[in-house]
């Protein structure tokens, strides 16, 4: 399977769009990459670039990118609000997919030492590709910032891992490491102060605050008996923030970087500095995202909202993520467009071919109905099968909302939760059997010159075909499971829609059997008759225990009409 990384540089100029535009031209240059994200910030003076590709082509575009904007950022004539000392002041390295830290960091100390010793660009290593301990901490290696660099580039403890430990007075340094992903995102308060901002920053960063005597903030720093300060932790791990004044939205904001969101994940740093802002006095108005966010991070966050408000968590992907939005104020300082700001969307835009799923019903139903062979059979079961389970999802939110039923929201909520994951798993097997379908046609096209050829071709024929089968069954495997949800919503749902699991399950049972014929006339041509007759025999008992499920299930919707 292809590895997949991602590369988010941050360059020193957020205010000319011609300097950024000739920066992103590099990335864009290069084949196989994918330009995700380009966020300029004017008070900052700053742009952070995000993009996705195979590793090999990412540090190829990562360094084009740097060297661009070694020819036209001059740190010499550099002011912002963010800490900085290079025009490209960070350049980390993110495993997205098929690759292990391990290896994104090799890819890492690689570009670091490209760019070092081709640019002349001194190089610190940080994250997990720090070189020196020390080192792993970003906000230690930029300490001092870019105005401090000739003093600190001249003591032996600061000399470079990559790169001429001189002061290069137009690039500055650059800082090239590999970490988890990072999300970078600012809360923003109905206060003008800076000082307030930072307060409430260092009351819920990691890091937290020096402990002082009396005043928290102007009081005398407490040292331990070896004479260094105290620290006193703040109340969220993995997070870094400061706060700053932004010009152009006329507010303060507590600026994060969220390190590890499976241990602080958005919504929760959200809460959290909703909670410290009131408690001195001030008020969260909406909060941003520099960048780009994984779409289950959105997905997390709209759920815990909902859960919050006893609703069902069991709705559609863009419903959650509205809540999410909306709980969190993500569109208050401009509009908050998903397609551009979740890295999923944002990658499945870039797709030039329209998939099934994306058509209207008109055009997948002429699609369907063209003299192309595909979408065929396969395609329309997994898709009555969607439906079907669609059925049952809209009877579990039904009864999660009924009136007199409130105990018994987070019960129907489950139900739902659940059948959005078998409706999304068999949405997805749509495109999936039409695509297994096409393999086995482009095989069909492979060279049969020679012996070689032709046991190449012989093999791929036979590879194309047993996933062909595999698909479908995945469907059958898949709306079978779903039937336990459409019979819990006929015998325990809202009475009102009955008739709506029984027409679930009648769904539901044409989208087995129709599978299974596609599974039994996909393995007609498969040699390995092992495999045909295992697979075969799994089918058939599934569609056994379909069809008397739906006996079952519709015996109860009668007994109710």
């Amino acid at each position: 399977m292809k590895q997949l990384i991602e590369c988010v540089p941050n360059f020193s100029e957020g205010n000319n769009m011609d300097i950024i535009k000739q920066i992103t031209n590099e990335i864009e240059a290069v084949e196989g990459v994918s330009l995700l994200d380009v966020d300029p910030g004017q008070a900052t003076n700053r742009t952070v670039v995000t993009m996705v590709g195979s590793p090999e082509e990412v540090c190829e575009a990562a360094f084009l990118a740097v060297k661009k904007a070694s020819e036209l950022i001059d740190m010499r004539n550099h002011k912002g609000a963010h800490p900085r000392f290079g025009a490209t002041d960070v350049c980390p390295l993110v495993p997205v997919a098929n690759i292990t830290m391990e290896e994104t960091v090799k890819y890492a100390h690689k570009l670091a030492k490209r760019i070092g010793e081709e640019l002349n660009i001194p190089i610190y290593c940080y994250e997990n590709a720090a070189l020196i301990e020390k080192r792993r901490n970003l906000a230690v290696c930029r300490a001092g910032e870019y105005e401090g660099l000739q003093e600190k580039l001249a003591k032996p403890e600061w000399k470079p891992d990559f790169g001429p430990a001189e002061f290069n007075a137009k690039s500055g340094v650059t800082a090239v490491g590999a970490r988890d992903f990072l999300v970078a995102y600012n809360v923003n308060l109905n206060t003008t102060s800076t000082r307030r901002a930072n307060a409430i920053a260092f009351d819920v960063r990691e890091k937290g605050r020096v402990k002082r005597e009396g005043d928290s903030l102007t009081g005398k720093p407490i040292l331990d008996e070896n004479g260094n300060k105290v620290w006193e932790p703040g109340s969220l791990k993995s997070v870094k923030a400061i706060g700053w004044f932004i010009d152009e939205y006329g507010i303060a904001q507590i600026s994060m970087n969220l390190t590890n969101i499976s241990v602080t994940p958005v919504h929760v740093a959200f809460d959290e500095v909703f909670k410290k802002a009131l408690e001195r006095g001030v008020r969260v108005s909406g909060s941003e995202l520099v960048g780009l966010i994984p779409l289950q991070a959105m997905l997390d966050a709209g759920k815990y909202f909902l859960k919050k408000q006893n609703r069902s968590v069991g709705i559609p992907e863009k419903e959650i993520i509205k809540i999410a939005v909306k709980s969190m104020g993500l569109d208050d300082l401009y509009e908050f467009k998903p397609e551009e700001k979740i890295i999923e969307y944002k990658l499945a835009a870039d797709e030039k071919k329209k998939k099934l799923v994306d058509m209207t019903l008109t055009e997948f139903t002429d699609e369907t109905a063209s003299e192309s062979p595909a979408p065929g059979g396969g395609s329309v079961s997994a898709y009555m099968g969607a439906m079907g389970v669609a059925l049952g999802t809209m009877v579990a939110n039904l009864s999660s909302h009924k009136r007199g039923w409130d105990d018994r929201w987070e019960e129907f909520s489950d139900w739902a939760d659940k059948g959005m994951q078998y409706q999304s798993e068999l949405v997805r097997l749509v495109d999936e059997d039409t695509d297994a379908f096409n393999k086995i046609m482009d095989t069909f096209g492979l060279p049969k010159k020679t012996d070689k050829e032709k046991a190449e071709r012989k093999q791929a024929i036979q590879d194309a075909t047993k996933n062909a089968i595999l698909v479908p069954f995945k469907v059958m495997e898949v709306s079978y499971k779903a039937l336990e949800l459409i019979k819990a919503m006929a015998e325990i749902g809202n009475p009102n829609s009955v008739s709506d699991a029984g027409v679930g399950a009648l769904a539901i049972r044409s989208c087995v059997k129709g599978a299974f014929l596609n599974v039994k006339i996909n393995s007609a041509d498969l040699e390995d008759k092992v495999f045909v007759q295992t697979v075969s025999k799994k089918a058939q008992e599934i569609d056994q225990k379909t069809e008397k499920l739906e006996e079952e299930i519709l015996k109860i919707v009668e007994s109710k009409l």
